[in-house]
């Protein structure tokens, strides 16, 4: 359905003579209640999970996504008026929620009607979460798809996500197919002509970009819709790059937006050729790309989302969600338990590398003081076989229980080539995306084990500095050309070396392997395929929840520790330090946190020190071992 005309329908108003200020306000929370009415967010397409043909122009669609860039704020007809050649008369029209002028045959829009407001919204440039789990998508989406034979069903075959870019981005395979399906196509009506109409779009634009458009995807491989997300004024402000958001607008995919050449838009009666063709060619390839590759939302709802675990709570801050939090915190300790055996074993039968992982996992940055991340805990496991697929077996589980995560292979050939912080592109003015380009709470495993001896070159610096900085600094200094710019940033760091790694780390972990299998693939396939689909959603939500509990740390329990720190200087002045303090109270916190403790009791402060100093003993036994240090 057009959502607008049911809003309208609904509330038995139609469009008047004249802005009305209320009535942005009344569509807004007119849908803000129906989609509190039984579910209904779950009837509400996605484009994350639905393929865009299938989907009808000028619905209600949902999307969620990351940021990834702002454009400029863009002016358009809030409303206008249309007069007609013939009769002379006046129609006042809405231009909110649409990208192109409504204009009939006969109609021609009046630019210097009394009744004329220009209206101001911003453009995000927004893609699928980076690095976002199959499992997230599955659960996530199950529920919203939309069945082809209530849905609006074009004359072409359903081809995924994938297929449909591969099309785009080349033009013969695409004549080819639609070439082969000309007897299909002509056996319908409505379909047939909007199938027509894009097609149209997409041979006009393919002669005029020799290059393929970049959907600008921060991590290589990335599928699904990028989309641009228009929102009005008043609520931009709230909204910035990086931010994970859920909106619920009007889809826009009207083929007059395909239309890319200069000339073409020049001749082309649409309202939108004046504003266009004040950017250059790149630009308009950029902020104006085909509607079928880039649909647009106009934002209706928008909310920026704690989390993407579709097993929690969106809100946990609701009656409702306290409940399922209370609730969950009852069965903690076994799920801890079961949690443990299974990282146990997924580490080779080392419990300490175990206990040090589930700390890593519900690590997160809690607050900043000055330029110091607090909260951070990125764990180096040493120790890993060196070139084996330990490390992606490791990462296929981690997989298995984070929303998001990304396995960066460190070898001299990816820190010389890839792309990892994000630049400015002046001439196309964008933002080109990078690798470290990452939403808040994504886990990156990087398996340094594949590091061989050779040469890094400039970029392959600068890479190696930028994962030095994101580990240390939780941040990303992006490349503005005449400047550089923090981004603050939550990311959880896995490093899996052989030795010590190169990278900075808050702890290290040597690995001490208790089972030695001789298929790891194996090994790694039955241990994922024991664990019940229940037990596993379980690990996700204490993971998840864990993170976003609150920890404090009692005026009674900080005196204890100062003064139990002083004890260990005395003992041993020159291995304890204060970097050793702050590590154990992070181990600590996590300790606490992981047994759903939200304050620090004498008891964790003592489990926190003995992991400590098991954990350094280790250490100084491989080092004995190696002759030389770690």
């Amino acid at each position: 359905y057009n959502c607008i005309t049911l809003w309208l329908a609904a509330t038995g108003r139609k469009p008047q003579n004249g802005p009305n200020p209320d009535w942005e306000k009344k569509v807004t929370e007119y849908f803000r209640e129906k989609l509190k009415e039984n579910n209904a967010v779950n009837w509400v397409p996605s484009l994350n999970d639905v393929p865009l043909h299938y989907l009808k122009p000028n619905s209600l669609v949902k999307f969620r996504c990351m940021v990834q860039d702002m454009f400029d704020p863009e002016f358009y007809m809030g409303v206008y008026e249309t007069v007609d050649s013939n009769s002379k008369a006046r129609v006042s029209h809405f231009g909110k929620y649409r990208d192109a002028a409504e204009c009939g045959p006969h109609q021609e829009i009046d630019l210097n009607s009394s009744q004329m407001v220009t209206s101001e919204r911003q453009t995000f440039y927004c893609v699928p979460v980076p690095g976002e789990s199959a499992w997230v998508k599955e659960i996530s989406f199950f529920q919203a798809r939309v069945s082809p034979s209530t849905s609006y069903t074009p004359s072409r075959h359903k081809r995924s996500y994938e297929e449909d870019e591969d099309m785009e981005l080349h033009p013969s395979k695409q004549k080819e197919q639609h070439l082969g399906n000309v007897g299909d196509i002509h056996g319908y009506g409505e379909p047939k002509r909007l199938e027509t109409e894009a097609s149209a779009g997409h041979q006009m634009i393919t002669p005029n970009c020799s290059p393929p458009l970049d959907l600008n995807f921060p991590l290589p491989g990335e599928k699904g819709p990028a989309c641009l997300v228009k929102v009005i004024y008043e609520s931009w402000d709230s909204f910035k790059v990086n931010d994970i958001l859920e909106v619920y607008g009007v889809l826009s995919v009207d083929p007059v937006l395909s239309i890319a050449n200069s000339k073409e838009r020049e001749n082309s009666s649409s309202p939108l050729a004046p504003v266009e063709c004040m950017e250059t060619v790149e630009e308009q390839r950029v902020h104006s790309p085909p509607a079928s590759l880039v649909p647009r939302i106009h934002v209706i709802l928008a909310q920026k989302l704690q989390h993407i675990n579709p097993l929690l709570p969106a809100c946990l801050s609701e009656q409702e969600s306290k409940s399922f939090v209370s609730s969950f915190m009852l069965e903690l300790s076994p799920v801890r338990a079961e949690l443990l055996g299974f990282l146990t074993h997924a580490l080779l039968g080392d419990s300490l590398a175990a206990e040090y992982l589930i700390l890593h996992l519900i690590s997160t940055v809690y607050a900043r003081r000055d330029v110091l991340p607090l909260g951070k805990f990125t764990l180096n496991l040493s120790g890993c076989p060196r070139n084996s697929i330990f490390t992606e077996h490791v990462y296929r589980i981690i997989q298995q229980l984070v929303p998001a995560s990304y396995h960066l292979l460190m070898t001299i050939e990816n820190m010389n080539r890839s792309r990892f912080i994000p630049h400015k592109d002046y001439t196309a003015n964008r933002l080109v995306s990078g690798v470290l380009q990452l939403a808040s709470s994504t886990s990156l495993v990087i398996d340094e084990t594949l590091l061989q001896q050779g040469q890094l070159d400039t970029t392959g610096v600068h890479n190696v500095t930028a994962l030095g900085n994101l580990i240390t600094w939780q941040k990303v200094d992006y490349d503005f050309s005449y400047h550089q710019m923090e981004f603050p940033c939550n990311v959880n760091v896995l490093i899996t070396s052989e030795g010590r790694s190169l990278l900075p780390s808050d702890c290290q972990v040597h690995l001490q392997p208790q089972i030695i299998p001789p298929n790891m693939e194996e090994y790694m396939n039955s241990l994922l395929s024991a664990v019940l689909p229940s037990v596993l959603n379980k690990f996700r939500i204490y993971l998840s929840l864990l993170r976003m509990l609150d920890y404090s740390i009692s005026e009674e329990v900080t005196k204890a520790v100062e003064e139990d720190f002083v004890e260990m200087r005395k003992n041993d002045l020159e291995s304890i330090t204060a970097d050793d303090l702050h590590r154990t109270l992070l181990v600590a916190r996590f300790l606490s946190l992981s047994a759903g403790q939200t304050t620090l009791s004498r008891e964790r402060w003592l489990r926190a020190k003995q992991l400590e100093t098991v954990r350094k003993a280790r250490l100084q036994q491989q080092k004995c071992i190696n002759g030389n240090e770690l």
